[in-house]
């Protein structure tokens, strides 16, 4: 962990003077019901903390921004092959109803699944199967859907176009949701983890975002100069400033008025870099500079092609099951949508035990991963009747603010879950984003996707990169992962069975790169000889049995309100897998008085349950 993270002289965005510091006289009184280990002591507050109201919706709106450039860029992302790029109206109702969703699934992940301050939302890893799906000759947009002239977005043919292909996404993801709540619940993740290793998660996470790289570069190319400055504000403000402090007033009892130092261009380097050329992009439009013809290059970098959205949207629009029509179900999709869940589990793993090493928690037990993977089903499952488009999964982005921040307060998470749920209500919220210039948005995408595929990439610390083995399964999976999809995209008449749902079933899958490159990491890795150490699987096993099931895990994993130590306390419940083993809840739960996070040591009879 980097300096910026563990030491006062670069610290949490709130500085040690600020906000968050006024509470480090406590740090003592804390570490009795605290959960110790090597990262806890660098927590302003740790997980069983309660932060005062005000700090817990601040950084729950900041939880709410780490997390809006991948929120936002999902629905973007898939309006083309829903018909609806000349329809930015419909875009932001997707939009909304992506912030709406994500709200409820994080309130449930916080209280109810794996307990950790982890933030759900909208998931990459279906658009390349989703896409895939929506690219058949079946979904593919007809001719005049392209053009803006012949689109009259209120008429029932055209809304029937959109909204045919978006229920065809809501049945496959209602489906691979059952699926995903099924492996979870039943434990079965945990046999799934003995043969999923590094060498299957990199190539699956890494193509995730390649093959995206067509849209992106599409987007930026409208106009590459506004693209251009939108990756360089991004990264000057990331990687260049993100250690300068900004003097910032601030009101305490003590000081009274005085300034901190807030650390923005660190927190908030994408929602800037958007801002600023938006503004950029209004000045040249003011002026001008942009051309005013629909056919010119550079065109749709105006900021006056969506002026109307704004305008059209209702101040308040609140989303609900089945907006858009029945869910239709079909072979191809559903079978996309599985490889793409299987995925997000993987990663979703790798982020619980992420958040639990920043917030100095122990390694999250068996229960809790098994809770917490069914309950990202069944935050898929309410995605798919809402109507999203996508399904819902753990944000990295904000695992890595946690670090930053220094708050590992799960109670700021439900803050944020709070702060979703009122953005996805307030209908201009939505529009707004909507109506983002595209080169923007393609900027703010090649960035994005570059990221995701250095995650992916970063697995391979685990395994023997000395070794020609796992070069070999490694570089062989991306390729073909790359390879594959590309040549079925161009040869799709050479896939005939002469079943047509079966032939559509082996194009998704076959067109689906994460699919492709991950399937051939699992096959390889677990077949070509390789010792465990080498595999990277001794150092990921070891992870995973850190996390076992003692007094402190389950102060934090443990259910709330009592659930399993005076309720529900049958003892059929302790063979179920995702439920806590008795004798080994822990004597703290979450309170809900901020004060107690203040008082000293309690007695045994306090902490007692």
């Amino acid at each position: 962990m980097n300096s910026a993270i563990t030491s006062c002289e670069h610290p949490n965005p709130l500085r040690c003077d600020g906000v968050i510091s006024s509470h480090e006289g406590d740090q003592g009184s804390k570490k009795d019901g605290q959960l110790k280990s090597p990262s806890s002591s660098h927590m302003a507050y740790g997980i069983l903390d309660i932060p005062p109201w005000y700090l817990c919706i601040f950084l729950g709106i900041q939880h709410f921004l780490t997390a809006l450039g991948g929120l936002v860029a999902i629905p973007l992302i898939l309006a083309k092959d829903l018909c609806l790029q000349h329809d930015p109206l419909t875009q932001s109702y997707l939009i909304s109803t992506i912030f709406f969703v994500s709200g409820i699934c994080t309130l449930l992940q916080v209280f109810l699944g794996i307990r950790l301050p982890i933030l759900q939302g909208g998931t990459f890893a279906f658009l390349g199967p989703s896409l895939a799906m929506l690219s058949l000759p079946t979904w593919k947009c007809p001719a005049w859907t392209l053009n803006a002239s012949q689109v009259n977005t209120s008429s029932p043919e055209f809304t029937e176009e959109w909204q045919k292909r978006i229920r065809e996404l809501q049945g496959a993801v209602l489906v691979a949701s059952c699926v995903q709540m099924l492996v979870g619940f039943s434990g079965l993740i945990g046999f799934l983890m003995r043969f999923i290793g590094p060498l299957t998660i990199a190539p699956t996470i890494s193509l995730m975002a390649l093959p995206l790289f067509d849209s992106a570069g599409d987007n930026a190319g409208i106009h590459w100069g506004i693209a251009a400055t939108t990756i360089f504000l991004i990264v000057l403000f990331s990687q260049y400033l993100k250690n300068i402090a900004v003097p910032v007033p601030v009101y305490g009892q003590e000081k009274k008025s005085h300034t901190s130092k807030f650390y923005l261009f660190q927190i908030f380097p994408v929602l800037l870099g958007l801002c600023i050329s938006w503004l950029l992009c209004f000045v040249l439009t003011v002026t001008d500079a942009l051309p005013s013809a629909p056919t010119a290059y550079g065109y749709l970098a105006r900021t006056d092609t969506k002026g109307s959205v704004l305008s059209q949207a209702p101040w308040f629009r609140f989303p609900y099951p089945g907006q858009w029509g029945l869910p239709t179900v079909s072979p191809a999709g559903v079978f996309g949508i599985i490889a793409a869940v299987i995925s997000s589990m993987v990663e979703s793993i790798g982020d619980y035990h992420a958040c639990a090493r920043l917030v100095g928690a122990p390694p999250p037990p068996k229960h809790a991963i098994n809770r917490g993977i069914g309950i990202e089903g069944l935050g898929c499952l309410l995605a798919g009747a809402w109507g999203t488009g996508n399904g819902t999964t753990s944000y990295s982005e904000n695992v890595g603010a946690l670090g930053i921040t220094r708050v590992g307060s799960r109670m700021v998470i439900v803050a944020a879950g709070c702060v979703l749920l009122l953005m996805g209500v307030f209908g201009k919220i939505g529009a707004a984003f909507a109506t983002i210039p595209t080169p923007v948005i393609g900027g703010m995408f090649l960035v994005m996707f570059g990221v995701i595929t250095a995650v992916g990439i970063s697995n391979l610390q685990y395994v023997d990169l000395n070794s020609s083995r796992n070069l070999f399964i490694f570089g062989f999976s991306i390729f073909c992962g790359l390879a594959i999809p590309n040549w079925v995209n161009k040869n799709p008449e050479r896939l005939h069975t002469g079943i047509l749902q079966l032939d559509q079933v082996i194009q998704v899958l076959l067109t689906t790169g994460m699919f492709v490159g991950g399937f051939l990491g699992f096959l390889l890795d677990n077949t070509v000889p390789g010792s465990l150490e080498e595999r990277g699987l001794l150092a990921w096993n070891q992870i995973q049995e850190e996390s076992e099931e003692t007094t402190k895990a389950l102060e934090v994993y443990g259910l709330p309100w009592g659930i399993g130590t005076r309720f529900c306390t049958s003892s059929c419940a302790q063979y179920l897998p995702f439920w806590p083993r008795e004798g080994e809840v822990g004597v703290r739960q979450l309170s809900l008085c901020p004060g107690d996070s203040e008082e000293g040591p309690r007695s045994a009879t306090d902490t007692r349950m």
